[in-house]
């Protein structure tokens, strides 16, 4: 980031005196003592929060048994009675068998992952059941029988910061247990709903403790508290700061990434940007109530671009000098030779620049002291939308000497070369200047380390605003538009 070294003037004649009203004592036109502000923005920077879900998973395979259930009933016939028909009925051969079902129902190693708004839980469950009866009628007939259940868990983080979960289990058995005889199909899934009721409240229950250790609260608390403070966008030529007032915090929910929950926080603040020193730190407040709304980060930063008006008075100098060499010519006087010395240039007030001219003078046909005196000028400073050339509008001439017969200087001001040469020598059109200029911004402000913050900033556009002339130089607006992510990564 730099201050533009040189700025576009263009002094068109415009408004010019009559040189028959002899003017003395000119008094220099007053010197403007308002100064460029620093604008200030609304911005929205995401600053998500991660946090480790490992410890869950752990205390999620301490906390779930291995072994789910047990089963463990009485059938009253495992085997229905045979029957035969005979003389036209059907008569019962074989009595119902009874048998007792015994079997077991375990778990296999918890998986977490993410999908949605929900952290899944996957509980892999086998079912290994057999079939015995008091008869010794059934001999080893066992069966088995897989299922994948899913506790599906959801966290909500409240307007005060409380954290809390609430699971639910799904599933569905790939192969359901049980045991055919002689076409009867004996099935052991019924019992499944109220046997995990006790696994949902367990996960439920160390879903909220875990989730209670990560405190959020105290994490979002410290980047609130850091998030007041300024940021360097360019250290030198000349430095430039952005200085963040945070306002409210904004939440749009989460998602898993590997072991780490991601929390998509927003903190909405406003931006001020200084042509300065480091400027002082905004006061902390206390951490707001968060937001439930969808952060949608944007940056919208504008950068005073200020040249001061000690840069332009070498470009004046310099054009008046060369024009020197070479006489001007007055009508019905003739030529002129004109010398001039040290510029002065400044702001004057209602927006307009003022350019204060020590001039010699002697007309090449008369004899005797050369004429001295002050010539001033004043215009207001324009550009077109989007443009970064510079023009000069609505100017005023005024002027004095120690001439006789006549302002000489006032002439010398409405001749027809005299202001068309300080347009030539100050018109320019700066907008390799500000390509340069943009160039050095995306490059300071990319991505870097500030303190516990790792910050990541994209600039999507810069747009060229209105000039205008204040006390301190004159001021072009560059607005950066684009996003940025401030990442807290505090040192271990």
């Amino acid at each position: 980031m730099r201050v533009i070294n040189r700025l576009t003037i263009a002094l068109l004649p415009t408004a010019m005196l009559s040189a028959c009203d002899r003017q003395t004592d000119v008094d220099a036109p007053p010197r403007a003592t308002d100064r460029a502000p620093s604008p200030s923005q609304t911005s929205l920077i995401a600053v998500p929060i991660d946090a480790d879900i490992g410890p869950l998973k752990r205390e999620l395979e301490r906390a779930v048994p291995k072994t789910l259930w047990t089963i463990d009933r009485r059938e009253k016939a495992c085997v229905a009675p045979q029957r035969v028909k005979l003389f036209g009925k059907k008569v019962k051969v074989t009595p119902a068998i009874p048998c007792t079902i015994v079997g077991q129902v375990t778990r296999g190693p918890l998986r977490l992952r993410g999908e949605g708004d929900e952290i899944v839980v996957d509980v892999p469950i086998h079912a290994a059941i057999s079939a015995r009866d008091v008869g010794g009628v059934l001999k080893g007939e066992t069966a088995t029988g897989a299922a994948l259940a899913h506790a599906r868990v959801r966290i909500e983080l409240t307007p005060d910061w409380k954290t809390r979960g609430k699971a639910r289990i799904t599933y569905g058995w790939t192969r359901a247990p049980g045991i055919d005889f002689l076409g009867k199909r004996i099935t052991f899934t019924d019992e499944a709903d109220a046997k995990l009721k006790p696994v949902v409240a367990g996960v439920e229950r160390e879903v909220n403790r875990e989730i209670a250790k990560i405190d959020i609260r105290k994490q979002a608390a410290d980047i609130w508290r850091q998030s007041f403070t300024a940021l360097e966008l360019n250290h030198d030529n000349p430095p430039v700061w952005m200085r963040v007032t945070p306002q409210r915090v904004l939440y749009g929910g989460y998602r898993l990434d590997g072991q780490r929950i991601n929390l998509n926080l927003g903190i909405e603040g406003i931006t001020e940007t200084f042509v300065s020193g480091r400027p002082a730190d905004p006061a902390p407040t206390p951490l707001p109530r968060l937001a439930r709304e969808a952060p949608k980060p944007h940056l919208d930063v504008r950068v005073p671009v200020v040249a001061d008006y000690a840069q332009l008075q070498p470009v004046v100098d310099r054009a008046l000098a060369k024009r020197a060499k070479r006489p001007f010519v007055l009508p019905e006087l003739g030529p002129m030779d004109v010398s001039f010395g040290k510029s002065t240039i400044y702001g004057a007030p209602g927006g307009r620049i003022a350019v204060g001219l020590a001039v010699t003078a002697r007309l090449q046909s008369r004899k005797g002291e050369p004429t001295r005196g002050q010539l001033w000028m004043t215009a207001i400073p324009r550009n077109a939308p989007g443009s970064a050339e510079v023009r000069f509008t609505d100017i005023a001439i005024s002027g004095d000497s120690d001439g006789v017969g006549g302002d000489l200087l006032i002439l010398l001001g409405q001749n027809p070369g005299f202001a068309p040469l300080i347009a030539d020598a100050l018109t320019q059109n700066f907008t390799r200047d500000l390509g340069e200029l943009q160039g050095k911004i995306r490059r300071a402000v990319g991505q870097r380390r500030e303190g516990a913050f790792v910050i990541r900033t994209d600039i999507a556009r810069f747009a060229i605003g209105e000039i205008k002339a204040y006390g301190n130089g004159l001021y072009l607006p560059v607005q950066m538009v684009g996003g940025a992510r401030v990442d807290y990564r505090p040192a271990k």
